[in-house]
């Protein structure tokens, strides 16, 4: 065996190496003075749940589930591994290298943090430990509160030696007879999801190896073939995702390829030889040497086809010489493709006539087994054509048309309609019938009915009031009335019965002479102060009739603001001191340089 990495759902594992590795050398601790053995990476898992440092900040580490919230504003995955040489750590997103940016940043001890994690952000992350030595990976799904999720593969995995095999679930396996396969389905959600298997879409019955989402398939035959399922379910939802297992039949000779075109694939072909001394290998394709592109791994015992499109349906061969002689092995390449085909066809549209159509459905095969259809998602879908079904005539059936208008628009009226029976012919035309034939198949449909039965009402209005409400202009004033809601009779009813006929109004301006006033001011009279702060003055204001100039309530001029009836006069500083008229004497004193300043400096009274 050679140490290689095989893909397996898009996240790495290791396969072990051959029986050499029981003698690993050591490296030597310079610090120390210690040997320290040569360690495949391990990956450290913690089995305490996420840190919820705050509301806004997760702190967890790798086997774990984070469920974001919409207050969640930073995630940290940690991921601690073991190993020496010391492994090197990377991360992957549902199989695919994360690419790093300002929001995903790979912290100093390798950490993965996700700065404002959006929807866009759920899946499974993955990180991958490796040195010289191989490998180690584990996963961390982060997710909403809601549908479910599934850690998905597409990947096509080919199994020609391996007694047993683990993929994850949306892979396409291939194995060889009596290995034992396990399907992983790895489901993380919030509520918790029920795991569910099928078979083909059948359940799959208790009976079968079923254990934390992994579905085992002991010694497995050519009855085990076909698509097999995993339901997830909670009460927000459900997800399904599906694998292909295809058991390949018993050959003495070196295995072929078997190989799926899907997408620019990459495979591998093994030329298990040996000698002494040690041979050269040559690979030929069709008898002729490769030209095409590959890539020779192991010493040449390894066959990396880089792109499987690039080739034919045809024979590989490996040809090992030495100086004792030649040996050669031969592998078929048969290229299997996914493919759309017509699986069946939609319900018809209708049950008679000319109008009925149907649509054929499309399903992604591979050797005729359905497959999921994301295999088929760069095969460009065949053009369908809608299909002709049931056009016959039609049995013999009743025909109305709309409803005339009402003969009155309240008060109980009448609505007719045209009733007859007919029958639609797979041409499309219709055919008139007695009612006879109809009345057979249905009861004849009403043609009059009743309509606007509700009583007829209207507005009806007082007379209008005396025009002595409040003043709001000059001359001018509002007066009422009463509106009500009464029927053709003159029988009160609820003003609701009225509401869709227009209201009139219950109240209007008039003209009176009672608001023909105005404001009326005097001259102010002489300030207080001739200087200072406390100066003021005042005048008087009424409210007069125009017309007689006598006063009359205030209020009936409060349709116009109330002119001032006092204000402050003679707001200047006074020099020395302080003047008021009619005031009384007070000392005043001031500083001017340090110096108090006498009465006697005062050109005034205080």
């Amino acid at each position: 065996e050679y140490p290689f990495q095989r893909h397996v759902s898009g996240f790495t594992s290791s396969l072990r190496t051959s029986s050499a590795e029981t003698f690993i050398p050591t490296s030597v601790d310079l610090a120390n003075g210690l040997h320290r053995p040569h360690q495949k990476p391990t990956i450290l898992r913690k089995i305490s749940a996420a840190q919820q440092l705050s509301a806004s900040e997760i702190v967890t580490h790798l086997g774990q589930t984070v469920v974001l919230a919409s207050g969640t504003l930073s995630v940290l995955l940690h991921c601690e591994a073991v190993g020496n040489p010391k492994p090197t750590i990377s991360w992957a997103k549902n199989g695919e290298e994360v690419k790093y940016n300002d929001r995903l940043l790979l912290q100093p001890d390798d950490s993965l943090q996700i700065l404002a994690p959006v929807e866009s952000d759920v899946g499974f992350y993955a990180c991958n430990a490796s040195n010289a030595l191989g490998s180690d990976s584990v996963s961390i799904a982060v997710t909403l509160a809601g549908k479910p999720l599934i850690k998905a593969s597409r990947a096509t995995m080919i199994n020609t030696e391996s007694p047993a095999v683990t993929v994850d679930i949306g892979s396409m396996l291939k194995t060889i007879q009596k290995a034992n396969v396990s399907i992983n389905c790895q489901v993380a959600g919030v509520p918790e999801a029920k795991v569910t298997w099928f078979k083909n879409k059948v359940k799959l019955s208790s009976t079968h190896h079923l254990r934390d989402g992994l579905l085992l398939i002991a010694n497995v035959s050519l009855s085990d073939q076909g698509l097999y399922s995993c339901k997830a379910a909670n009460l927000h939802g459900e997800v399904t995702e599906s694998s292909q297992l295809l058991v390949l039949g018993k050959s003495r000779h070196v295995p072929g390829l078997v190989l799926s075109r899907f997408f620019s694939c990459t495979c591998f072909s093994g030329c298990a030889v040996d000698g002494h001394p040690t041979p050269n290998i040559t690979w030929l394709y069709s008898g002729e040497p490769l030209t095409l592109r590959h890539q020779l791994l192991a010493a040449g015992r390894i066959l990396q086809i880089l792109n499987v499109s690039d080739f034919t349906d045809g024979e590989f061969s490996c040809l090992a010489q030495n100086e004792a002689g030649s040996l050669t092995q031969l592998m078929s390449l048969a290229i299997q493709e996914y493919r759309w085909s017509v699986d069946k066809l939609t319900a018809c549209s209708a049950s008679c006539g000319h109008r009925g159509l149907q649509l054929p459905q499309l399903r992604c095969s591979l050797d005729g087994a359905e497959v999921n259809a994301s295999y088929c998602g760069e095969t460009p879908k065949p053009s369908l054509q809608p299909m002709a079904c049931n056009r016959r005539d039609c049995p013999s059936r009743w025909m109305i048309t709309s409803w005339s208008p009402c003969t009155r628009s309240c008060g109980g009226g009448t609505q007719t309609r045209r009733v007859t029976c007919q029958r639609l012919t797979a041409k499309g035309s219709s055919i008139p019938m007695s009612n006879e034939a109809c009345a057979q198949v249905s009861k004849r449909p009403v043609d009059t009915q009743n309509c606007n039965r509700q009583p007829c009402v209207e507005w009806a209005t007082s007379s209008w009031g005396q025009c002595n409400g409040p003043c709001i202009g000059p001359r001018l004033a509002v007066q009422h009335r009463q509106v009500f809601c009464q029927t053709k009779d003159g029988t009160y009813v609820s003003s609701d019965q009225c509401s869709s006929l227009p209201r009139p109004l219950s109240t209007q301006n008039c003209w009176t002479d009672v608001c023909g006033v105005h404001w009326r001011v005097s001259l102010w009279t002489v300030c207080t102060a001739t200087c200072g702060n406390y100066g003021f003055q005042s005048r008087r204001v009424d409210c007069v009739h125009i017309r007689t100039n006598r006063p009359v309530m205030e209020h009936h001029c409060s349709w116009r603001p109330r002119p001032a009836n006092w204000q402050r006069c003679n707001i200047t500083p006074c020099e020395n001191g302080t003047s008021l008229r009619g005031g009384e004497a007070e000392w005043c004193r001031g500083r001017k340089k340090g110096r108090v300043v006498s009465q006697k400096h005062s050109t005034g009274s205080c």
